[in-house]
């Protein structure tokens, strides 16, 4: 089996594939047929310097993947808008355009705000709630190993209850599939089989390299250095008294550090793990992340799988007309 550098996510009724720095996203439109968009990504940094720095990179690529998923999500999302759009009268040729523009400027935004809001959600959640009861079990007269450890129970237990509160619904069960499909599709690719839904179908639906297996990692990675360096211990030693002034330093600190944590989970479960898949140490460190997959992935359909097929095919079409383009330039004659 070769490994492959493609990634991807699903989205609402569709599948992004992602390969160095294009990405497509084909959507299942309401009449049923499926729409493919392939783009150039704008990176967030140029310097291919900085993309080699291990665990640096990791961050840039963790940014990039949220901005490009991001993205892709609006995107999809802009096929099932309200009925009442369908509905208004049709627009001139100046109107359409202003329309258009607008649209964009308002995706931006939501984008933009989902982000931030998702950031705040995820420190308060994750952070802080798990910070407040280890204190609390600290001034009890615990530990600092053991509130450590408490933290992280406290912050997997909240993950898990959010993941299974999700997955309830309807449209998260959907996308779901759609997630199960694109692990499928990239592992028919990576065995070198044709892209086919018979063929993606005898795959397995989990992926070492997938993102949630990326969370779990965070997750290992953050208890390993938050035991080994108790945060609250060490602001306390400098004299800094509990309450407030405590609290906003720690989740200051806990937020630097956190581009640190993603950046070594990058290098172990996506530059490690996806370059040795079978590797027995591998396999044993990923468990825990590759058994979430369960939750976070189901069996698509095929319809589902022809989505994600056309994605890879898309993205990988547009690279090899790349390489042709490049082949086909005259060479210089010598001098």
């Amino acid at each position: 089996m070769k490994s492959s550098n493609i990634g991807g996510q699903a989205v609402m009724e569709g599948v992004m594939m992602m390969n160095k720095d294009r990405y497509s996203v084909a959507v299942r439109r309401p009449d049923g047929e499926i729409e493919v968009k392939v783009e150039q990504h704008k990176p967030l940094t140029k310097h291919k310097g900085l993309l080699k720095v291990p665990i640096l990179r990791g961050v840039f690529s963790f940014a990039d993947s949220m901005i490009v998923g991001m993205s892709s999500l609006m995107y999809s999302a802009s096929f099932y808008e309200d009925e009442e759009e369908e509905k208004k009268k049709p627009a001139t040729k100046e109107e359409e355009e202003q329309q258009k523009a607008k649209k964009e400027k308002t995706d931006k935004l939501m984008m933009y705000g989902t982000v931030t809001f998702s950031v705040v959600i995820a420190v308060v959640l994750f952070l802080m709630v798990p910070y407040f009861l280890s204190e609390l079990l600290h001034k009890a007269g615990a530990g600092t190993t053991l509130t450590a450890v408490a933290e992280a129970f406290v912050r997997v237990a909240l993950f898990l209850g959010y993941l299974a509160a999700i997955s309830r619904m309807e449209d998260i069960q959907r996308v779901f599939m759609y997630h199960g499909a694109e692990h499928k599709a990239i592992h028919c690719f990576e065995h070198g089989l044709p892209m086919t839904p018979e063929n993606a179908r005898q795959f397995p639906r989990l992926h070492v390299r997938c993102g949630t297996a990326f969370l779990i990692m965070v997750m290992v990675i953050a208890i390993l250095v938050y035991t080994i360096f108790p945060l609250s211990a060490i602001i306390s030693g400098f004299g800094v008294p509990d309450g407030l002034p405590k609290l906003v330093l720690v989740i200051v600190a806990r937020i630097v550090l956190m581009p640190v944590i993603a950046g070594i989970s990058y290098e172990i479960t996506v530059k490690w793990a996806g370059s040795h898949p079978d590797n027995p140490l591998v396999k044993v460190i990923l468990w825990p992340g590759m058994q979430m997959q369960y939750l976070t992935t189901h069996e698509p359909d095929d319809a589902q799988m022809e989505c994600a097929i056309a994605a890879m095919q898309a993205v990988l079409a547009r690279e090899d007309a790349e390489e042709a383009k490049t082949a086909a330039k005259p060479v210089p004659a010598a001098s």
